[in-house]
């Protein structure tokens, strides 16, 4: 399995760097959840990086602000809430038509075949700094 949480680090240090606005460690945290996952809310102020992998691949990354909580736990789970949702792309996926999932079922396959990894950092960055390392 991949040290993401590692490289996930080394890639905010190294771009913050880079730009001249270091991101201090004690500012963010990078939570592996593995696989299976169960999803956590996102703590007060805290926003948060979500990404979500299968076969190490990544399937989603999003970002929530520190008033998003729902979007941070839930949304992904669930195809009916928009056609962005992790859930409705991989239900609109051919690649994914031989899996057995479908809208009953995808909350639960994505919690038990999707590794989900969270950065939470602290809200006083702001949305700049919440933007900058998503696109990392």
């Amino acid at each position: 399995m991949n040290d993401y949480k590692t490289q996930f680090n080394n890639l905010i240090q190294q771009a913050s760097i880079a730009i001249d606005k270091q991101i201090d460690l004690k500012d963010y945290e990078i939570i592996d959840l593995g696989v299976p996952h169960i999803p956590r809310g996102l703590p007060k102020g805290k926003m948060g990086i979500y990404s979500f992998l299968y076969n190490d691949q990544f399937l989603k990354i999003g970002q929530a602000y520190q008033n998003s909580g729902a979007r941070f736990l839930s949304h992904h789970y669930n195809p009916q809430l928009a056609p962005s949702t992790l859930a409705a792309s991989l239900l609109a996926d051919r690649d994914f038509e031989g899996f057995g999932i479908s809208e009953s079922n995808i909350k639960e396959w994505i919690k038990a075949n999707c590794r989900r990894i969270d950065i939470l950092m602290n809200s006083e960055l702001g949305k700049f700094s919440l933007g900058f390392v998503e696109a990392i």
